[in-house]
């Protein structure tokens, strides 16, 4: 009976992922999950982390609502994983608390900007092998990037070839925008379009007048022939 009101009195979510170690660091829990080679994120984090670190696994993405029910997150270190996808939605719950979110040295080529300009934490994202396009560059602009890592986000691909191995904000310091390169390339493809769109009306009148016409020719032959053909029967 002692056990069992024993069980009773330990706090829910208070437990530990058996891959992981927990502790107390200046009064607030922390989860020390790392190099535990995890492929995905514990399911079993306790509620009352603050925080927490999964670097050094073979994590390959962060889905959505990965951290919703940890709402006492402040730190999150995911670097050095093999994090390639990260759904729109992967920090959502977490967006108000968090003060770092570290994902460097992951094979992050690309990433939804909703994932991250929703957060207020301080991110690392250097050491990827990134895409430079608009999404990256609002980020860029938008996030609250750790400025000690910034010069390390650099172009491993690019739509130019001038750019690929140069950081970023170089780049974007030279006057390079990805964003209206993109608009560009819109506003082309909608001009096409629509130039289609108007060349098949053209031809489509084209026909339906040459049809309209031979009809009307044919009708009009047709008349001449009626009174030739009642003076034959007379």
């Amino acid at each position: 009976q002692a056990f069992f009101y024993l069980l009773l009195c330990v706090p829910r979510g208070s437990s530990c992922p058996p891959s992981c170690q927990c502790t107390e660091r200046a009064g607030a829990k922390a989860v020390l999950c790392s190099s535990r080679h995890l492929e995905e994120i514990p399911k079993d984090i306790p509620k009352d982390a603050v925080f927490l670190k999964l670097d050094a696994n073979s994590i390959t993405r962060i889905p959505s609502n990965a951290f919703r029910h940890l709402s006492h997150l402040e730190e999150l270190d995911l670097s050095r994983n093999a994090i390639e996808k990260i759904d729109r939605a992967a920090f959502k719950g977490v967006a108000a608390g968090l003060r770092t979110l570290d994902l460097s040295s992951n094979r992050i080529r690309s990433i939804p900007k909703e994932a991250l300009l929703a957060l207020n934490a301080k991110l690392r994202l250097a050491n990827n092998p990134w895409h430079c396009e608009c999404a990256l560059q609002e980020v860029l602009w938008e996030a609250r990037l750790d400025p000690d890592s910034v010069q390390d986000i650099t172009c491993h691909t690019a739509p130019r070839e001038e750019y690929v191995g140069k950081p970023l904000l170089q780049v974007l310091d030279a006057g390079v925008n990805f964003c209206s390169v993109r608009q560009r390339t819109t506003d082309v493809a909608m001009f096409i379009t629509m130039f289609g769109w108007f060349t098949m009306v053209i031809v489509y009148v084209i026909c339906y007048v040459r049809h309209n016409r031979e009809d009307t020719c044919k009708h009009v032959d047709y008349l001449k022939s009626l009174p030739s053909t009642q003076g034959h029967a007379e």
